[in-house]
């Protein structure tokens, strides 16, 4: 026979934000820095999300990555709404992470097109900007 046990799970707790260290990058030299938290760290994060393809590593879960590859050569009516859409989906995976919204497009030469967004985090608001290679 198994003890029965009655735990009121409904008082006395607190949900306790835990600290976001991570290695702080040089993407200049190549090498790590050191560490950082708050908003330096989701700041970080995002640009590792958005540089790298979904699906494409082993070493990350199916949830981490954004897909550019397959935008390539598509035309600029479908692959700006999928931009949008697909930034907005990857970076939502992490939980510090609540809303991706302002999307403004800029042609950058010759097929790039550069996404400008904002991210809002529970570290306030971060200003993005990723170039997408379309081919176009």
């Amino acid at each position: 026979m198994l003890p029965e046990v009655s735990i009121d799970l409904s008082e006395g707790y607190e949900v306790e934000m835990q600290p976001s260290f991570t290695w702080k990058l040089d993407d200049r030299q190549r090498r790590i820095q050191g560490t950082v938290d708050g908003k330096e760290s989701i700041r970080q994060t995002i640009c590792c999300i958005l540089n790298t393809e979904r699906y494409e590593h082993i070493a990350y879960s199916w949830d981490y990555g954004v897909e550019f590859a397959e935008l390539y050569g598509q035309p600029l009516g479908y692959a700006l709404p999928e931009i949008k859409r697909r930034v907005t989906e990857a970076l939502q995976q992490d939980d510090r992470i609540y809303a991706v919204d302002g999307f403004v497009f800029h042609m950058k030469g010759k097929g790039v097109v550069e996404a400008v967004f904002t991210v809002w985090t529970n570290y306030g608001r971060v200003n993005v900007s990723k170039e997408v290679e379309l081919g176009v």
